[in-house]
């Protein structure tokens, strides 16, 4: 299954710092496009291959690169599909 259908692009990092990754500030939370908003709930497994192993994601959750995964803090509309939330 193509990881960017479990990729959550255009978001907007709000909140406060959580930790960090390569450096980088981890934000407790982000929002989509949409305007639907996530929270920081950890780093995502890696498979075989090295990439985003998105077998291991809960539902309502979703990959914010470089590898982070938030989960749904808004219930979105039944009529998206994860397909339809990436970019």
């Amino acid at each position: 299954m193509p990881t960017e259908y479990f990729t959550l692009a255009n978001v907007r990092f709000e909140g406060q710092v959580v930790g960090y990754l390569a450096g980088r500030p981890i934000r407790e939370t982000a929002t989509d496009g949409g305007g639907l908003r996530y929270r920081f709930v950890g780093v995502a497994a890696r498979n075989a291959a090295g990439g985003p192993d998105v077998q291991s994601l809960r539902k309502g959750e979703w990959i914010v690169q470089p590898g982070l995964v938030y989960a749904s803090i808004d219930d979105a509309p039944a009529s998206i599909a994860p397909a339809d939330r990436a970019a």
